[in-house]
């Protein structure tokens, strides 16, 4: 399961069965960090997901800003909950996945919760490309 962290809306990505390939994609509308990895958990469970890949953002040069001290603090919560947490570099993923609504036809104003879900598809299946 990989996870797209932001402040109001979550896009979270889920693999198939055989870990090959993003499947299922939601938004989990939270602005409250423990809420939110309750929930993220509980998704996890449901779905018997065992590892968790959360976006990392990255300034382009490699540094670390505050968004990302955001998501190292969420992967604390995560692993509190039980759950391994990989923190993925995500530098791109949101722009990329603009790019790729646009390219389909999809205006981004009316799909931001979309945008969400894609960045974290794309979160994935750069995961799932390297392992």
């Amino acid at each position: 399961m990989a996870i797209d962290y932001g402040d109001a809306r979550t896009g979270i990505a889920v693999s198939d069965m055989l870990g090959m390939l993003a499947g299922e994609t939601f938004v989990i509308q939270e602005w409250d960090p423990v809420r939110l990895a309750d929930t993220i958990a509980a998704q996890a469970r449901t779905r018997e997901v065992s590892t968790l890949v959360l976006g990392l953002p990255k300034n382009m040069d490699g540094s670390e800003g505050p968004r990302a001290e955001k998501s190292r603090a969420l992967a604390a919560l995560l692993e509190q909950r039980g759950f391994a947490v990989v923190l993925w570099d995500e530098r791109r993923t949101t722009v990329d996945a603009h790019r790729i609504l646009r390219e389909n036809g999809k205006r981004e104003k009316k799909h931001k919760a979309t945008v969400d879900a894609v960045a974290a598809a794309l979160i994935l299946e750069g995961y799932l490309g390297s392992v």
